[in-house]
């Protein structure tokens, strides 16, 4: 009798759990459907920063956070091209994603509190690591950042550098003067012209700063680090299938480097892998894709369109790159970096 009542029960239970997995399968995903309809995904990207988002001699957009819109549009579509790419400004990105001008922004954009609190959207999950620091002249003489006393600084408005930069000249009782730019490429401008002493951004987009400028080794982007900048997509609240879309598609891309799938042989070990962890992330089997509304594929047709998060990483601001960004906490977490891959199962 208590063999048969546990059996009942642990039925019972299995089937409750079927019936609230399928219901949420069937809950409506008003961005997916609208990107199926209009078969295009609109993607935020940085108006220009090399590294991330910039087009090349060719007006080809290029970079980090464009191939991340690129293998989003192919785990939708199978194909990458089935993107339109949105430049935006820091003070208009959350408004455009907030108005439905865009699907997802990828955009070099920091999880805040008050972001993901205050604004109607939703930070998915981190996948670049970052912090705050200035670049200057090389002959400026100029070695911590507490020698700039009365610097006129470039900062960008609408971005988090802004309040990082009053926070620690305010704490060390240092004076400066802030110059405020709408746009990276304009205070990379007043800068060269002597218009400002520093600029101070994101390490990351100061190396892509860098590398774009007449003369790259004029330049020195100090040592010191002043905030944490973890970058990720942020979506619209509301939408609870598309938030997972765009969080396990990021994820699929750290997974594949963390199991050694490449453009070059995810064809091959979809062919021949025997680990379910492999099996279960390339399509062969179906659930996962099943689970967000997607191909089964959705995960294999992302990564041979882009490759793995490593490929995407060297290929757009690695050190064979202008823009020569160590990984640093961009690296595995088995590489000694922060970036981990939630379980795919």
């Amino acid at each position: 009798m208590l063999r048969r009542s546990v059996a009942v029960a642990l039925a019972a239970f299995c089937a409750a759990f079927a019936g609230a997995a399928s219901a949420q399968t069937n809950i409506p995903s008003p961005t997916l459907d609208a990107v199926r309809a209009r078969g295009t995904l609109n993607c935020g990207i940085h108006t220009g920063v090399a590294g991330f988002a910039s087009p090349d001699s060719r007006g080809v957009w290029q970079g980090f956070d464009v191939d991340m819109c690129r293998g989003l549009a192919a785990a939708i579509f199978n194909d990458p091209a089935k993107v339109r790419f949105i430049p935006l400004s820091s003070s208009t990105r959350f408004t455009a994603l907030g108005s439905g001008e865009i699907d997802v922004l990828f955009r070099t954009s920091t999880q805040t509190m008050l972001r993901d609190t205050t604004l109607g959207l939703r930070h998915v999950t981190t996948y670049f690591y970052d912090g705050h620091g200035f670049m200057v002249r090389a002959n400026a003489g100029v070695q911590r950042v507490r020698d700039m006393g009365g610097a006129t600084i470039c900062l960008i408005q609408g971005t988090t550098n802004e309040q990082v930069t009053a926070d620690y000249f305010r704490s060390v009782n240092v004076p400066f003067q802030p110059v405020v730019f709408e746009r990276t490429d304009q205070a990379a401008a007043a800068l060269v012209a002597g218009r400002c002493d520093s600029f101070g951004t994101d390490a990351s987009q100061l190396a892509g700063v860098r590398a774009s400028m007449p003369n790259p080794s004029e330049w020195t982007i100090l040592s010191e680090r002043f905030s944490k900048e973890p970058y990720g997509a942020y979506v619209r609240r509301g939408d609870d299938n598309w938030y997972d879309i765009v969080r396990w598609y990021t994820t699929a891309i750290i997974e594949a480097e963390e199991q050694g799938v490449t453009r070059a042989n995810a064809e091959q070990m979809r062919a021949s892998s025997v680990n379910p962890n492999t099996r279960r992330l390339l399509g062969v089997t179906p659930e996962l894709g099943q689970s967000i509304k997607l191909d089964p594929l959705w995960a294999y047709n992302a990564i041979r369109a882009v490759g793995n998060y490593g490929e995407v990483y060297e290929r757009t601001m690695g050190e064979a790159t202008p823009v020569s960004l160590p990984r640093g906490p961009n690296n595995l977490w088995t590489n000694g970096g922060l970036l981990y891959a939630l379980p795919m199962r």
